[in-house]
């Protein structure tokens, strides 16, 4: 798994927007990065249940695929930090997780490692083609 580097601006945006489509209930996927290790994409699981007090993922639905390196959630509270259900799951999947939070503006969310240490992610423009 490649530690990420940042994640795209529009990346960004399709996550607040997501998060707040979905709201009162909370919003769920899972995040893969491009080959430059940015976060650029989004996998919805299916089966993927949502509600008031959590996204629960079906992982057994998530293809085999190294560019997976964590997942995003809602938190409809506001609440842009974990948890004890979330640092469970992030102690069993994935490298880095993102955290939104209600009103879903572009400074309502956070990242963290696995253990729940909150992390630094840049948010970059879209990517030039080569």
């Amino acid at each position: 798994m490649r530690r990420p580097t940042g994640i795209r601006k529009n990346t960004l945006k399709m996550i607040l927007g997501a998060s707040a489509d979905m709201y009162p209930n909370e919003f769920g996927a899972i995040l893969r990065v491009d080959e430059d290790a940015v976060i650029a994409e989004l996998l919805l699981l299916p089966g993927t249940v949502s509600g008031r007090r959590s996204a629960l993922f079906q992982l057994h639905m998530l293809p085999p695929d190294f560019d997976v390196v964590g997942t995003v959630h809602s938190h409809p509270s506001g609440a842009c930090y974990p948890s004890d259900e979330d640092l469970h799951l992030w102690s069993k999947f994935g490298g880095l997780h993102l955290i939104t939070g209600h009103p879903y503006g572009m400074e309502n969310w956070a990242a963290f490692d696995f253990k729940g240490t909150p992390l630094k992610l840049e948010v970059v423009g879209v990517r030039r083609r080569r």
